[in-house]
């Protein structure tokens, strides 16, 4: 699934002479909902565009390491001051006020994010240095019957919920 949101960004990249790269084990299963990840993906990817260096490489890893899936994504962009980076995953926090009228945004993609990434049992934090920024996703890997059993259970819990329900 990474692979085919990260494919639909290509053209978009390509506008700003960005291209990606995926560091991906062959088989990387984890039990989801597949529409909210999915969701995850594009929310970073298409932060990743807006805020990359001109033609530089978005870069997307996944490992499995103690247990947990790790996803990263990284790009080459202007560092962003700590006091930023703590409030990146609020709601309507945006590093530049002046993209909304550029792009359109709110400011609810990161916390879209990370509403979903931990309604799956995950975490997600940002690291800015030397020019790169990354975003870190962990989750637990869950065994298929333990997941089919929870599945609607997740499914009325990420359906009720406020900001993740809200049609950006």
């Amino acid at each position: 699934m990474l692979e085919q949101v990260a494919s639909e960004f290509r053209p978009i990249f390509a506008e700003s002479g960005l291209s990606c790269s995926l560091d991906l084990p062959p088989k990387l299963h984890y039990s989801c909902d597949p529409d909210k990840l999915a969701r995850v993906f594009d929310n970073l990817l298409r932060n990743a565009s807006y805020y990359s260096l001109p033609d530089s490489t978005v870069e997307i890893a996944g490992r499995i390491e103690a247990g947990k899936i790790v996803l990263t994504f990284s790009n080459a962009g202007k560092n962003i001051p700590q006091e930023k980076l703590d409030r990146i995953f609020e709601q309507f926090f945006r590093l530049d006020s002046s993209r909304a009228t550029r792009t359109g945004g709110a400011g609810l993609g990161l916390a879209i994010a990370k509403e979903i990434v931990e309604l799956h049992g995950g975490t997600i934090r940002a690291d800015s240095t030397e020019d790169r920024i990354t975003l870190h996703h962990l989750s637990s890997v869950r065994p298929f019957r333990s997941a089919v059993r929870k599945s609607q259970e997740f499914r009325r819990k990420l359906a009720r919920h406020p900001l993740v329900d809200r049609q950006v």
